[in-house]
């Protein structure tokens, strides 16, 4: 089965990869690995999702946004590399999380985009990850999700 296939199977329909909104490329393919950059929490409507974990978000709620995180990180892939299914493993997540300082579930959020890599890619969804609470994101997002992708050539 084709990971286009898969996202089928699961419902996942993959939005348009976001624009750059400041000096740098969403991409950059080298050494067989595809690095993506952190791709900022958007509803399935197009909505930024705003909020801070422990203050004005609850878990299911941000484990939700770092989801759509994912999504938009499967959409930068299909859009570097033509086809998810050069997608050898995904190496690396780094999952930011807007954060109250009291607030200490940032691996639960950080699940996820995690559970999401599994569900489409199988055991090379499994990867390393770092899950770090931040005072504030971009545009007031709840998560920000970075990847490291291995690829086939």
């Amino acid at each position: 089965m084709s990971i286009e296939e898969r996202l089928a199977e699961l419902g996942i329909t993959l939005p348009e990869p976001a624009s750059p909104v400041a000096a740098y490329v969403p991409t950059v393919e080298a050494g067989g690995l595809l690095h993506i950059s952190g791709q900022i929490s958007f509803a399935e409507d197009g909505n930024l999702i705003t909020g801070r974990l422990g203050e004005n978000m609850n878990l299911e709620r941000g484990t939700a946004a770092a989801r759509r995180c994912g999504i938009m990180l499967l959409a930068q892939m299909q859009a570097a590399l033509g086809s998810l299914d050069r997608v050898e493993r995904v190496v690396k997540l780094g999952v930011f999380v807007n954060s109250d300082p009291s607030f200490t579930d940032q691996p639960k959020v950080a699940n996820g985009a995690s559970e999401l890599m599994q569900e489409v890619f199988g055991e090379a969804g499994r990867h390393a990850r770092s899950a770090v609470g931040v005072a504030a994101l971009p545009l007031g997002v709840a998560v920000e999700v970075d990847a490291i992708v291995a690829v086939k050539p």
